[in-house]
């Protein structure tokens, strides 16, 4: 689709929660969408979906550093041995310019199997007080001839430093950057990204010993036809429903403005802490006494304070919510697409759910209540009949955060490229993006489940 066509990400979130908070049957016609492809996985089918990422030693060690060290150990990563030379960095959220020491750390060409149409990278790192990271990524077109370096984000766990953000008007005319995601302009023409390869840039404060740690970068390709619907899935897994803990953003409304409007916006860092908290990760009550005392779910707010864009005005930077889980010890998290819930029973049956992206009319999800252009929810297992067990955070109270969603409906809202509002206007869905956070070190049976969705 042309640029002019593309969704805001931001304006798709802002619809999502006018439309949840009215109880209205679809975003306003003025609201704008993203683009996004992929389908459904059929048996058989080649997995429309290319996700790649550098996690070892010898990851590390293939591509081309300066100034970085790769080192070894349980969970292998890398950091600043020596900085290169200095750069002055004029932050766009706060009008300060400070010096920063910095050091990189250039990929190899990963060559696609899936020629894409988009890519979204995402990674895994610790940056203490006094540092933070930029990620980049370069590529080549179906025609030979190469992207430029495009910023995917700028990025550190707190906000004292610099202030997270994505970048926009970033574009050379045929592909351009929309927040988190890189997006071929044109794919009725036939271009396609074929390879990229990513350079990680990590700074810290000058004559200091301090450095980001990064385990884990990675990006995910796809390229799949427009549809408004796929096929159906047939449940094959017995029912299963993990012990996910339930947090509602609406109890938040109001609550700290300055990230997106207050917790009716927050449904994706709402959904990332219930993961979070699923596998054991908590925030120490210091961590938390920024908060207002009063307040119920703290954790909500400071998971909301840490995935906020600073430049897109929101939490719902997919990246930056992976980021986010990896930040609490013994987690990783990736941001990919999956091809139907089968992909979801597969994760499920081995203890890993899934929070996954998705957007429709009031009528068009049974029981949901509301109508959204973008909306984040975690799905926890399935009944006996195959439908799905979800914690939607778009709930009144947090007793009221699971919900069961028919299955076929489900499937089809999620996984959509393409879809019609209540004005009759052709819109995108979120096309089967999905949020995915499991232990730094899985056990065997996790690693298969990741590996059958293309997750290594």
């Amino acid at each position: 689709m042309s640029s002019a066509e593309h969704l805001s990400r931001r304006s798709v979130l802002t619809a999502a929660v006018v439309a949840a908070v009215a109880g209205a049957t679809a975003p306003t016609a003025a609201a704008t969408e993203r683009t996004a492809t992929t389908a459904h996985t059929t048996a058989g089918a080649t997995r429309p979906v290319d996700y790649r990422a550098w996690t070892t030693y010898i990851d590390w060690r293939s591509g081309t550093s300066r100034g970085t060290r790769p080192f070894a150990g349980l969970r292998p990563g890398l950091q600043i041995a020596a900085p290169v030379g200095t750069t002055d960095y004029a932050d766009p959220h706060t009008g300060t310019t400070a010096t920063w020491e910095y050091a990189t750390w250039t990929g190899p060409v990963h060559r696609l199997s899936v020629p894409a149409t988009e890519a979204i990278a995402s990674w895994n790192a610790h940056t203490p007080a006094g540092t933070w990271l930029q990620v980049e990524l370069q590529g080549t077109y179906s025609d030979g001839t190469d992207t430029p370096w495009y910023v995917m984000g700028r990025w550190a766990a707190g906000d004292q430093d610099i202030k997270r953000t994505s970048v926009d008007d970033q574009t050379d005319g045929r592909s351009t950057i929309w927040t988190d995601t890189f997006s071929i302009d044109d794919p009725a023409s036939g271009l396609r990204l074929t390879s990229y390869r990513l350079r990680l840039t990590l700074y810290r404060r000058p004559g200091t010993g301090l450095t980001p740690t990064v385990w884990r970068i990675g990006a995910m390709g796809s390229d799949i036809p427009d549809r408004f619907t796929v096929a159906a899935s047939t449940p094959a897994a017995p029912a299963r429903e993990l012990t996910v803990p339930r947090f509602s953003q609406e109890i938040h409304a109001g609550q700290y403005p300055q990230y997106d409007n207050g917790g009716e916006a927050w449904c994706s860092p709402t959904s990332s802490q219930m993961i979070i908290e699923y596998w054991g990760g908590r925030l120490t009550r210091e961590q938390l006494s920024w908060v207002d005392p009063s307040y119920a779910d703290p954790q909500v707010c400071h998971a909301a304070r840490s995935t906020y864009d600073y430049q897109y005005a929101g939490c719902g930077n997919w990246p930056f919510n992976a980021a986010y889980a990896a930040t609490f010890d013994g987690l990783q998290g990736v941001v990919t697409r999956l091809g139907s819930l089968n992909d979801v029973e597969t994760l499920v049956a081995a203890g890993i759910p899934a929070i996954t992206s998705q957007s429709f009319l009031k009528t068009e999800l049974t029981g949901a209540g509301y109508g959204t252009s973008g909306h984040l929810m975690t799905i926890i297992g399935f009944t006996a009949d195959g439908d799905v067990i979800a914690n939607d955070p778009a709930s009144p109270s947090d007793a009221a955060v699971r919900r069961v969603y028919l299955r076929r409906e489900f499937e089809n809202i999620w996984l959509r490229t393409k879809r019609y509002n209540a004005s009759g206007k052709v819109v995108s869905g979120s096309g089967g993006v999905c949020y995915l956070y499991f232990p730094a070190h899985p056990t065997p049976h996790q690693r298969m489940a990741l590996a059958a969705v293309g997750v290594r």
